[in-house]
């Protein structure tokens, strides 16, 4: 009778062993599931925080704590800017970026400005910014109450993303852009000027000075060209850029018929309303 306990003790102790090694063996299934399950529920809530926000995810709270006048919409996030000019002073304006890499500055500079959609090379122009060319340096952000370049700012990045796959695909085997550069006679002078087409800013800017019946010299906002400076040489004109032949008259590589480099989705011109639906479809 005294051996019963100790049969019985031991039969617990062997029942106990093979339960733990059990466990053990499912014990990873079910981390990994609750691992997967907790981390769906808090990738959920992460969403619908920033739905509620209205941010729509573009940028953390981090990013954008210490910048000024942050308002956030559903496929926006829109802030404070301005551009300093030594001779009529700073411009301020309101910037909007989208995930798509859109910039879009509504100007405040008077009570009466109307201009409103500009992209930053046009803002910087309109500001009277003296050294035009490098709206990445002059249109500034606050941050932390300092004027900080939006160069240095997180409010870029889906920007150069943009920028880097549009470059990056429209550009031929060796690494040039097809865009070839365009002329455009000014009204008054009738002095054709040579407009470079190798990012997205450069063929809007061409665009518009396209689309301007009134276009000349002084429209240019990225060089300093007036009517009484001379036109470019008619040898030098040949040269157009094109990768394949320095002096080609337009071919498949350099003359393109629509892309997203040099059509828009804000213009309502007919061109780029053709494009705009055909790429929806």
């Amino acid at each position: 009778m005294c051996c019963i306990p100790f049969f019985f003790g031991f039969f617990l102790i062997k029942v106990s062993i093979f339960i733990v090694q059990r466990l053990l063996k499912k014990l990873p299934i079910f981390s990994l599931f609750f691992f997967f399950f907790f981390g769906f529920i808090a990738e959920r809530e992460a969403v619908s925080s920033s739905m509620e926000n209205g941010s729509n995810g573009l940028f953390t709270e981090e990013e954008l704590r210490e910048i000024s006048g942050v308002k956030k919409e559903d496929d926006y996030v829109e802030v404070m800017c301005g551009c300093t000019s030594h001779r009529y002073g700073d411009a301020v304006a309101r910037l909007r970026v989208f995930s798509s890499g859109e910039l879009e500055i509504t100007c405040d500079c008077t009570p009466g400005c109307t201009e409103d959609k500009l992209t930053p090379a046009a803002f910087e122009k309109h500001s009277g910014r003296e050294t035009a060319r490098k709206w990445k340096n002059n249109i500034w952000i606050i941050v932390n109450g300092d004027k900080v370049p939006v160069v240095k700012t997180p409010l870029l990045k889906y920007y150069n993303q943009t920028s880097k796959h549009a470059n990056g695909s429209n550009k031929t085997q060796n690494g040039r852009a097809c865009h070839r550069d365009e002329f455009l006679k000014c009204t008054e002078c009738e002095k054709e000027r040579r407009f470079r087409l190798r990012s997205k800013e450069e063929c809007r800017i061409y665009h518009d000075a396209l689309a301007n019946v009134h276009w000349k010299c002084s429209c240019i906002p990225y060089d300093k060209v007036s009517c009484e400076d001379e036109e470019e040489r008619a040898s030098r004109r040949v040269y157009r850029g094109c990768s394949r032949s320095p002096t080609c008259k337009g071919c498949t590589t350099c003359v393109c018929f629509g892309c997203e480099i040099c059509r828009f989705s804000d213009c309502s011109c007919q061109t780029c309303s053709d494009f705009t639906r055909n790429a929806k479809a």
